[in-house]
């Protein structure tokens, strides 16, 4: 790769107005409260984030909770792993597995609901840092949960505590309640070309 002291030169002053840019709004950044994160979207890696943001807590030394929404009826990893720290996470399975496994749309809701009374302690325990509600937007796009309730809910939490929503198709309040939202987009995917679903990979 041919280089220039001209080109290296463009590069340091781009890179110097970038920072300064960033630094600006760093500054900016005041506020320092509890933070709602939305992981939604038809690719793969909802879950897989909410987790890492789970054990980046507990780098920090906070407490967490989990809720598993819809999920349950297969170990994970991530519950494996998890649940090796009792004092720091409170792991909580309440699925039965996916929609079209049950067939049981009423024990999906009683399933549901109780998950969400869960949930409600989670939030309302000012000793928890970290509340990951996993596949609540599938339970909401069901109509297993009235998205009111569960907003508000997450709206009287403690002031510092952070929640992390996954699950396809967030409902759009559930979007507007957010401070950030991610959609995760499908590109490829292995299991499109007939690869089974792969340990540590998938789950």
């Amino acid at each position: 790769m041919s280089e220039t002291p001209e080109k290296d030169e463009r590069h340091r002053a781009r890179m110097q107005r970038k920072k300064e840019v960033v630094d600006e709004k760093i500054a900016q950044a005041r506020d320092e409260r509890g933070v709602l994160l939305v992981l939604t979207g038809n690719g793969k890696g909802k879950s897989s984030s909410a987790f890492g943001m789970l054990a980046r807590a507990l780098g920090h030394g906070m407490r967490a909770g989990v809720v598993q929404f819809i999920k349950g009826a297969a170990s994970t990893g991530e519950e494996a792993f998890f649940r090796r720290f009792p004092e720091q996470v409170r792991y909580h399975v309440m699925g039965e597995g996916f929609t079209w496994e049950t067939q049981d749309r009423q024990r999906d809701i009683d399933k549901a609901q109780q998950a969400w009374g869960i949930a409600r302690e989670l939030l309302a325990d000012p000793a928890i840092g970290l509340v990951l509600l996993d596949e609540l937007n599938i339970a909401l796009k069901h109509g297993y949960l009235e998205l009111d309730a569960v907003l508000a809910d997450i709206a009287a939490r403690p002031a510092h505590q952070h929640v992390v929503v996954t699950g396809r198709a967030a409902p759009p309040g559930m979007i507007e309640a957010a401070d950030t939202v991610t959609e995760m987009g499908l590109v490829k995917h292995a299991f499109k070309a007939g690869i089974k679903a792969q340990k540590g990979v998938e789950f």
